[in-house]
């Protein structure tokens, strides 16, 4: 049986996943991700959310209220060495995002407020890209909309690149609790991609009270919801893991805590 926080993708057409807050019974964080061939347009209302379109792959040209921003993307697979093309937009606007060509692109929502926020193409360049962990836990992590970005009211966005054989989002964290500083609350959605593409990924939600106790075998294109709880990834060998993270919540401010259980491996290892 599949997992109600597993939202399998459809293999071919356009709609590739569509993960509502009404679907994923939260408040906050709305993910699309959609295959467009080239000469294609998908027309998108903001309403009252903010949006983050993340070209994945392929090439676009966004058109908002009357302004085009053209040739948007250069990648040609999301495990490409570089960063995504990417463009914030406010609430209230209508968003054209047409395929120069064949192009995969993610579109990422939240609850916008009432603060005049503007339009914003989001240089590559300037994504912070980090490495985390050691040994088989490294992963590789781009920052396209981080907390410490003033652009936008509620949304973060950020891709982790984990090589096969590796953990991540690991040790297990959790986000759940409006604690700060110890602590903040964030829905999460996970936007899983493998390569090569027949591959699959482990991804574990549980919490402390195992009220939820999930465990996902998720598949090329695959989005996993997180309400609430710890939710660590596992590549196994051969298959690389990509994902794009979309979170949000009351407050833009990202602080995790560590499951106890499992935090001891961060310790320095003990000399001899």
């Amino acid at each position: 049986m599949v997992s109600p926080l597993l939202a399998k993708a459809a293999p071919s057409g356009r709609e590739i996943v569509n993960v509502t807050p009404e679907r994923a019974g939260w408040t906050h964080v709305g993910f699309r991700a959609v295959r467009l061939e080239a000469g294609a347009t998908e027309i998108i209302a903001t309403g009252t959310r903010e949006l983050c379109v993340v070209v994945l792959v392929g090439s676009v040209d966004i058109t908002i209220d009357g302004t085009t921003f053209a040739n948007l993307g250069t990648r040609d697979n999301v495990f490409d060495d570089k960063s995504p093309a990417a463009v914030y937009v406010p609430s209230g606007k209508e968003v054209s995002v047409r395929a120069v060509r064949n192009a995969e692109v993610a579109l990422c929502t939240a609850p916008c407020d009432d603060k005049v926020r503007a339009v914003r193409v989001i240089d590559p360049a300037t994504m912070r890209r980090s490495v985390r962990g050691k040994g088989t836990n490294t992963r590789y992590v781009c920052d396209i909309l981080p907390h410490d970005d003033p652009t936008a009211a509620h949304l973060l966005v950020v891709e982790v690149m984990t090589p096969a054989s590796h953990s991540s989002s690991y040790p297990p964290h959790k986000h759940d609790v409006e604690q700060p500083p110890v602590e903040t609350l964030l829905e999460e959605t996970y936007y899983h991609r493998l390569n090569p593409p027949q591959g699959f990924a482990f991804q574990r939600i549980y919490t402390d009270d195992r009220s939820i106790d999930e465990a996902c075998a998720v598949e090329n294109h695959d989005v996993v919801m997180v309400p609430k709880g710890y939710h660590p990834v596992v590549a196994p060998h051969g298959y690389d893991s990509y994902y794009l993270n979309v979170m949000a919540g009351p407050n833009r401010f990202w602080v995790f805590k560590n499951d106890p259980a499992h935090e001891w491996m961060l310790a320095p290892a003990a000399s001899t």
